[in-house]
C-alpha cells in the first residue's frame, strides 16, 4: 500500500523524459492526474480559453449563457444578469406596519458583520438587468446596463450572447465607459441580434471623436436616445448628416432624442440642414441644449417653405431629366399608356424610375389647387421648363452620378421602402413615444412619397420653394436660451403648417406638427407670441384631444 502512491506520484515525472520502458498503467495513471491537478484551482487565461468561447452552442437564456462564456473567457468575477425591478406599488401604512422600523432599526444596530454590509451595498454591484416577455419565461426583451465599464473582452461575450435572443427589443446603456474604438465595435454586433432590435440608448458617455452618428448608418435602429452626452456643434454635424445630405438620406430612424447635450446654435444649424431631405424622422428632442435664436430661426425655418440652394436645385433638375428619359426609353410608357392604370400598372412592371416621375405628376396634379404650387397648373410644363434650363448646364456627370443613380433608381428615399420587411416596428415606435398612435392612415400614403427633391415646388421672384418638413411630429426644446425673436418664427412655421394642414384633416399623409415645447426659454410665459402658438397647437395634440372627449363622454352621457 506505501509503495503504490510512491510510484504514481513518481510516474508522471519519470514517465515524460524517460524512454518508452514504463508501462501503460502507470502511464495511465499519470495522465489522469496531469489533468485532476489542474481541475482544483481555476486556470489562468490561457492558449486554448479563446476557442472555447466559440464551442459553446448558445442557449437563447442570457443568465445561462453569459455566465458560461465568461467562464469559459477567465473571468472569476463577472456581472449576474437579474431581473429589472419594477416600480413597487403604492404603500398604505397600516397599524401593524408601525412597530416594523422600530424592530429594523434594532436589528441593524446589533449586527455590523462583514456580511450584512456586503448585503447592504450589493445594489451596487454590476448587474446586467433584463425585462422579460413574460415573467414566466426567460425570453428577454430589454436589456439595461448602468454604472460599470464595457470593455472589449465583454462585448466580444456580448456578440455570442445576444444574437441568440429571440425577442430582444432594446439596449439601455448608462455610464458604461465606451469609448470610440469600443462604440464601433458595439455598433458592428447590432446587426448581428434578432430583427426585433428597434432601440438602442447610449446616455452618460461622453465620446472624444463625438462618433455617435455611426448608429444611424443601421437600418435596423428606429429610436435612437444619446442623451447628456456632451455632445457640441460638431457632434451635432455628424448627426445632421447622418439625417439627410444631398445624395443619402436615413431611411429608419423614428426618434432621435438629444437632450441634456451642448448643442449651440450652430449644432441647431447642423440639424435643421438634416431635417430638410429628411422624411422618416417623426420624434425630435433637443431640450436642455444652449440654442438661441440662431438656432431657433433655422430650426423653424425647415418648418415652412425654404428656398433650395443652387446644388439642390441642379440636383432636382437632373433627377427631372433622368425620369423623363428613362420614360421615353421605356416601351411600356408609350404614348399610349399615359392614363392613371397604365402608370400604375408601369410602377409595378417598368422601372422605378418611371414610377419616380408618375407620382411627381401625380402629387403635382393632386397637390397644387391646395396651394403649394399655385405658377403650375400642368406638370407637363414642369417637365419641359426643367429639361430646358437644366440641359445647358448638363449636372449628369462625374462621381456623383453613380451614387444619383441608385438613389434614382430607387425611386423613393423615404423609410417606408425597408418598413415591409421590418414588420411593425416603427410603428410600435412611435406609440411607445406618443403614447398614442394617430391610425394606420399616417404611414398609409408613406409609401407614395417620393425624393423630396421632386415635391411640388413654388417660383417666386426667380428662386425656388419647397414645402417644408411636414413629416416631423414631435419637437422639443424645453429649457434653452430663444428669445421672442425665435419665437415669432416658430409662430409663423406653425400658422403655416396649421393652414396647411385644415384642408387635408380627413385625408391621408403627412400633418406636421402636433406637439411642440417651446417652454422654460428665455421669454415671458405670458407674451402674445407663446400664447398664440399655444393656442394653435392645442386643437393638433391628439393626446390632450383624447383626454377632452373621454371628459365630454360622461357630461354628454
Amino acid at each position: 500500500m506505501s509503495s503504490e502512491p510512491s510510484t504514481t506520484g513518481s510516474s508522471p515525472r519519470t514517465s515524460r523524459p524517460g524512454t518508452q520502458k514504463s508501462s501503460g498503467q502507470m502511464t495511465k495513471k499519470g495522465e489522469r492526474a496531469a489533468k485532476e491537478k489542474p481541475g482544483a484551482v481555476l486556470p489562468p487565461v490561457g492558449e486554448e480559453e479563446p476557442k472555447n468561447p466559440e464551442e459553446y452552442q448558445c442557449s437563447g437564456v442570457l443568465e445561462t449563457d453569459f455566465a458560461e462564456l465568461c467562464t469559459r473567457s477567465g473571468y472569476t468575477d463577472f456581472p449576474k444578469v437579474v431581473t429589472r425591478p419594477r416600480p413597487h406599488p403604492t404603500f398604505v401604512p397600516s397599524a401593524s406596519m408601525s412597530e416594523k422600523p422600530a424592530l429594523d432599526d434594532q436589528r441593524l444596530s446589533g449586527s455590523c458583520s462583514l456580511n450584512s454590509l456586503e448585503s447592504k451595498y450589493v445594489f451596487f454591484r454590476p448587474t446586467i438587468q433584463v425585462e422579460l416577455e413574460q415573467e414566466d419565461n426567460k425570453l428577454v426583451k430589454e436589456i439595461y446596463i448602468r454604472g460599470w465599464k464595457v470593455e472589449e473582452r465583454i462585448l466580444g461575450i456580448f456578440s455570442k450572447c445576444l444574437p441568440s435572443l429571440s425577442q430582444l427589443q432594446a439596449i439601455n446603456l448608462w455610464k458604461v465607459g465606451l469609448t470610440d474604438t469600443t462604440l464601433t465595435t458595439f455598433v458592428a454586433l447590432l446587426p448581428l441580434c434578432s430583427s426585433t432590435l428597434r432601440k438602442v440608448s447610449l446616455e452618460g458617455n461622453p465620446l472624444p471623436e463625438q462618433s455617435y452618428h455611426k448608429f444611424m448608418a443601421l437600418d435596423t435602429i428606429v429610436h435612437l436616445s444619446l442623451r447628456n452626452n456632451n455632445i457640441n456643434d460638431q457632434g451635432a454635424k455628424l448627426l445632421g448628416q447622418a439625417l439627410s445630405t444631398l445624395h443619402s438620406c436615413n431611411r429608419t430612424l423614428v426618434s432621435l432624442n438629444l437632450g441634456f447635450n451642448h448643442i449651440g446654435d450652430e449644432g441647431a444649424g447642423y440639424i435643421a440642414e438634416g431635417l430638410r431631405l429628411n422624411r422618416s424622422l417623426l420624434w425630435l428632442s433637443l431640450a436642455h441644449n444652449r440654442i438661441q435664436d440662431k438656432g431657433a430661426l433655422k430650426l423653424a425655418e425647415v418648418l415652412r417653405p425654404f428656398q433650395l440652394t443652387h446644388t439642390e436645385v441642379v440636383e432636382r433638375r437632373r433627377l427631372l431629366l433622368k425620369g423623363t428619359q428613362e420614360r421615353m426609353r421605356s416601351p411600356s410608357s408609350s404614348r399610349h399608356g399615359d392614363t392613371k392604370m397604365d402608370r400604375e400598372r408601369n410602377q409595378m412592371m417598368g422601372p422605378s424610375s418611371i414610377a419616380l416621375v408618375d407620382k411627381m405628376d401625380k402629387m403635382q396634379t393632386m397637390k397644387t389647387p391646395k396651394g403649394l404650387g399655385k405658377k403650375k397648373d400642368k406638370p407637363g410644363e414642369v417637365v419641359k421648363k426643367e429639361e430646358k434650363s437644366g440641359s445647358g448646364q448638363s449636372p449628369i456627370q462625374g462621381p456623383p452620378k453613380k451614387e444619383d443613380t441608385t438613389k434614382a433608381g430607387k425611386g423613393k428615399v423615404t423609410i417606408p421602402e425597408q418598413k415591409p420587411t421590418k414588420g411593425k416596428g416603427p410603428k410600435t415606435g412611435s406609440k411607445e413615444k406618443r403614447s398614442i398612435l394617430l391610425d394606420s392612415e399616417l404611414f398609409a400614403e408613406a409609401t407614395e412619397v417620393v425624393n423630396p427633391l421632386l415635391e411640388p415646388v413654388e417660383h417666386r421672384d426667380g428662386k425656388v420653394f419647397m414645402p417644408g418638413n411636414k413629416v416631423l411630429l414631435h419637437l422639443n426644446l424645453l429649457r434653452n436660451n430663444i428669445t421672442e425673436v425665435g419665437l415669432e418664427a416658430f409662430l409663423t412655421a406653425v400658422r403655416y403648417q396649421v393652414q396647411f394642414s385644415k384642408p387635408k384633416s380627413a385625408s391621408k399623409g403627412p400633418v406636421g406638427l402636433l406637439w411642440l415645447s417651446l417652454a422654460k426659454n428665455c421669454f415671458d410665459p405670458q407674451c402674445p407670441a407663446y400664447l398664440r402658438i399655444q393656442e394653435l397647437m392645442l386643437p393638433r395634440d391628439p393626446i390632450k384631444t383624447k383626454i377632452r372627449e373621454e371628459e365630454a363622454m360622461p357630461a354628454s352621457t
